[in-house]
């Protein structure tokens, strides 16, 4: 896109986390900021991302008062915990309808969104700030096995940018190998299942 237009980002924080994970690295956010505002005039960075009722402390508060501090717009809520008809402990924690909400608001004001999440229900989305002339880029990943990028988004979006061809530049390599398909499987599981955490 031409660097005079005006972008925003959303990132869908557990979709991203569980991505990076599966191709063995961890996103340094403040080169994604950094490679995107080189890409035009980046007017909001969103993150979004569900919280654990029942910690005093989580894991993530460190990462969300960073991103807070350092040009992002964090959107959180509190993560559900119930008990599933099987009996399983389950803990709810989906964003989409904070981020969709935010994106639809913001359609009006940019050229360009940027969309980190594979997750399929964003389609809708997509196309419907595609109809008021907005350029969608969806940031995800066909290189882990499962892919994390549902078809129906990708072949919605203006653009699909593949995750691995930007660690690069805004990954930071982890101590730990990539999973196997079967982990990566069962990361973008845990990552639902912990409500997204992160």
């Amino acid at each position: 896109m031409p660097r005079h237009h005006k972008t925003a980002v959303f990132i869908d924080g557990a979709n991203l986390h569980a991505a990076a994970k599966a191709l063995g690295f961890e996103i340094d956010y403040k080169s994604l900021l950094t490679e995107f505002q080189d890409r035009g005039t980046l007017l909001r960075a969103f993150y979004y991302t569900a919280i654990p009722e029942d910690l005093e402390y989580s894991s993530i508060r460190p990462l969300l008062d960073w991103l807070d501090y350092n040009g992002f717009s964090v959107v959180t809520k509190t993560a559900k915990e119930f008990t599933d008809a099987g009996g399983r402990r389950k803990i709810k924690g989906n964003m989409n309808i904070e981020l969709t909400v935010d994106a639809m608001e913001t359609a009006q004001h940019v050229d360009q969104m940027v969309l980190f999440s594979g997750d399929g229900d964003f389609r809708s989305l997509v196309e419907a700030v595609q109809r008021r002339g907005v350029h969608v880029t969806v940031v995800s990943t066909l290189a882990s096995q499962p892919p994390m990028i549902a078809d129906e988004l990708r072949r919605q979006a203006d653009v699909f940018i593949e995750l691995a061809e930007l660690q690069p530049r805004i990954g930071r390599r982890t101590d730990r190998p990539p999973t196997s398909g079967a982990g990566r499987s069962r990361s973008a599981r845990s990552a639902q299942r912990d409500g997204g955490l992160l």
